[in-house]
């Protein structure tokens, strides 16, 4: 069993701002491997559905961002997963607006919806990470103002073409692990179309 969890703000005033990004992506995988309707659990919204005879569990976590552990950490102890059958996916101000990156592990980076999932795993950094670049705020901008604000509608196109690289990109994770994913689906790595990846899974 895999689980993938999207970060973002619960309430539709967020659901098309640059926090939401997590949010975009488990909608779109919802889409894509015909996943169950979306129901309330765990202080999170949940889908499931199967990928390549595995089942896999798709989170929308209720609790606002900061608090992301509280939703994320109950569904990994009941279902008794380990960190490698989580992977996250959030909005990075470290990456220009549109560029994503896939991680193994690591700190949160100042994110604190990561931070929270990790406190709550007791400290556990070892799951992937789905990186999708909201770019840097503008001058004057806080941070807050600038990932709680809608995109334009040019940067609107970007991002989804970056959730529509990366829904490949997270099929892969589940059916081949984030060494495999990393090495086709990174910036200055093998650059394969989400159409010919499709045609192959």
């Amino acid at each position: 069993m895999k689980i993938f969890v999207g970060l973002g703000n619960p309430t539709p005033e967020y659901a098309a701002t640059k926090h939401n990004v997590g949010f975009m992506l488990a909608d779109k995988l919802a889409e894509k491997i015909c996943a169950s309707p979306w129901r309330e659990k765990f202080n999170a919204l949940v889908a499931e559905s199967f990928f390549d005879g595995e089942k896999i569990l798709l989170v929308k976590p209720q609790t606002f961002m900061n608090l992301s552990g509280e939703a994320v950490a109950p569904i990994m102890n009941f279902y008794k997963l380990d960190a490698h059958d989580l992977t996250v996916a959030h909005d990075d101000m470290d990456l220009p607006l549109g560029m994503i990156r896939l991680r193994p592990k690591g700190s949160g980076g100042g994110h604190h919806g990561v931070e929270s999932i990790i406190q709550h795993l007791g400290g556990e950094k070892n799951f992937p990470r789905v990186r999708i670049g909201v770019g840097r705020p503008p001058k004057n901008w806080t941070v807050n103002h600038h990932v709680l604000s809608p995109f334009t509608a040019d940067d609107a196109e970007k991002i989804s073409a970056a959730i529509d690289q990366l829904v490949p990109a997270v099929l892969c994770i589940f059916k081949e692990g984030i060494d495999a994913a990393m090495n086709k689906f990174n910036p200055k790595r093998a650059k394969i179309s989400a159409e010919n990846f499709a045609e192959r899974i």
